[in-house]
C-alpha cells in the first residue's frame, strides 16, 4: 500500500496532550495495517487530539450509477466490519485516539461512525446575535448548529492561511524540541 496522506490539526504538547500519545506515524502504522485490498488508493488519515478519521477511496468505474455507488458503500461497511472493529481498536491502544471510518466513491465522501465532540465558548451579544440570526432564518435549527456551520465556512475560506499556520506552528515546535534540554 502506498503512503497515506496525512492531515494532522492541533499543536503537539501542551497540556491539552499532556496524556495523548503521539500519532505522528499513524499514516505508516495504518498503511501497514490495512489490507491492501480495501482501497483503491491510499488513504486519507485525519488526526486531531481526539480522533484519528480513516477515509479510503473505492473503485468506481465510469457509469456507475448513484445506487450502484451506494451499493458498493453498504457493502464496503458491511464486509469490513469486523476488521474495521479490530484495527480501530489496535489503534486506539496505541495512539489514545478513537477511530472513525470512512469511503470516497465518485463525488462522494461518506463517513461511517465519527465522534462529534463537544466545545464549550462563551460568546458575547453580537456573536449570539449572529447565531440566532441563521436559527431564525432556518439555516440551521440550534445555535450549536450555526456554530458549526460558521466554523466550517471559515475553515472552507481559509484553508490555505490555517494549513500555513499550522505549518508554522509544527516549525516553531520542531525548533523548541532542537534546543536546549533544561
Amino acid at each position: 500500500m502506498r503512503h497515506s496522506h496525512i492531515h494532522g490539526f492541533g499543536r503537539p504538547g501542551g497540556w491539552q496532550q499532556a496524556d495523548v500519545p503521539d500519532a505522528g506515524d499513524a499514516g505508516e502504522w495504518f498503511a501497514g495495517r490495512l489490507p491492501e485490498d480495501w482501497f483503491s488508493g491510499p488513504p486519507a488519515i485525519d488526526i486531531d487530539r481526539e480522533e484519528i478519521v480513516v477515509v479510503g477511496p473505492l473503485e468506481v468505474p465510469d457509469g456507475t450509477s448513484d445506487t450502484e455507488i451506494d451499493g458498493r458503500i453498504a457493502r464496503f461497511r458491511e464486509t469490513t466490519r469486523a476488521d474495521r472493529m479490530r484495527i480501530a481498536d489496535e489503534a486506539e491502544a496505541r495512539y489514545g485516539r478513537k477511530v472513525a471510518w470512512g469511503v470516497t466513491a465518485g463525488d462522494r465522501t461518506v463517513l461511517f461512525t465519527h465522534l462529534a465532540v463537544p466545545v464549550m465558548t462563551r460568546l458575547r451579544q453580537p456573536e449570539r446575535k449572529v447565531l440566532d440570526t441563521l436559527v431564525d432564518a432556518g439555516v440551521a435549527r440550534s445555535r450549536s448548529d450555526a456554530l458549526k456551520w460558521t466554523v466550517r465556512l471559515a475553515g472552507q475560506h481559509s484553508e490555505q492561511w490555517l494549513s500555513e499556520l499550522r505549518e508554522a506552528m509544527k516549525k516553531v515546535d520542531d525548533l523548541r524540541s532542537e534546543g536546549p534540554q533544561v
